[in-house]
């Protein structure tokens, strides 16, 4: 999946590191990142770019964490754009390679969207500071502490029999098969979150919950649990219009394939096509 990027190994503890012109800096902006073209696509500028663009950017920066010996930077400054470089939606990390650079890119925005979009204080208004031995934020005025934001999601691949139940949203721009999934709601269990979003979404119950794979997914900040369940009852969909647009019962032969090496809920489908999940 996206975060499988061995033999690298990314670290994202806090730690009061300082730039050098070979960090990797995320110029984060309104939901975009600021990116360099090359010859064979894009990617992520360097402290040593920024340096002869805007110099003035290398005195405000954030560390935010390392893939081996590769230190990434968050600025939020908006630089004077220069000739091949380009602003482009974090969505972009789907496509960028390798894929090392990409995940880490992706995790880079998620922090970059947590940090800019707590600059003051929720409580009393008063502008936030970082906290100089951990990644959060403080408000010096009431002593309120900001952490970063992680929603957990789960996400439900529904067995009966011989067949996957396959879903299309209602909304977005994603048009190939998914699988049910939703937020979890405050005071539940992930498991109560997988039987509410079945039946709110499809009206369907379920048994025999279990537990498949987690992910991080940094374009929504949000971690993924996977889960397996047997339908329980009868298979008549009720489909919440709201939240999606189609969903059909699939015997493995009739399951087109996807994108199993990217994301949790390609690798979950793929794996039932497959006979791996029964």
């Amino acid at each position: 999946m996206f975060q499988d990027i061995e033999p690298h190994r990314i670290s994202c503890e806090f730690k009061p590191m300082q730039p050098t012109d070979a960090g990797y800096v995320v110029v984060y902006n309104h939901d975009s990142v600021l990116l360099k073209q090359e010859v064979n696509g894009f990617t992520l500028p360097t402290c040593a770019d920024l340096k002869r663009i805007q110099p003035g950017m290398l005195n405000d920066l954030q560390y935010l964490l390392s893939v081996d010996d590769n230190a990434f930077f968050l600025s939020l400054q908006k630089p004077s754009l220069q000739p091949g470089f380009v602003f482009k939606s974090p969505q972009i990390f789907r496509k960028l390679s390798p894929t090392w650079l990409a995940f880490a890119g992706a995790t880079a925005a998620h922090l970059g969207r947590w940090y800019e979009q707590r600059r003051f204080c929720g409580r009393c208004g008063a502008t936030l500071s970082h906290k100089p031995d951990e990644r959060a934020l403080v408000c010096r005025e009431c002593g309120l502490t900001e952490y970063p934001k992680i929603s957990p999601v789960v996400i439900v691949g529904i067995i009966n029999n011989d067949k996957l139940l396959l879903t299309k949203a209602a909304a977005g721009v994603y048009r190939r098969y998914a699988l049910v999934a939703g937020y979890v709601e405050i005071g539940e269990t992930l498991e109560a979150a997988v039987r509410r979003e079945v039946m709110e979404e499809t009206g369907l119950r379920i048994k025999n919950i279990r537990y498949y794979k987690s992910q991080p997914w940094p374009f929504s900040s949000s971690v993924l649990a996977g889960f397996f369940a047997d339908l329980d009852g009868p298979d008549t969909v009720t489909l919440d219009t709201r939240e999606l647009a189609e969903a059909v019962w699939l015997k493995p032969t009739e399951i087109p394939e996807g994108e199993p090496n990217f994301s949790l809920t390609g690798e979950m489908i793929e794996a039932f096509r497959r006979g791996l999940i029964t």
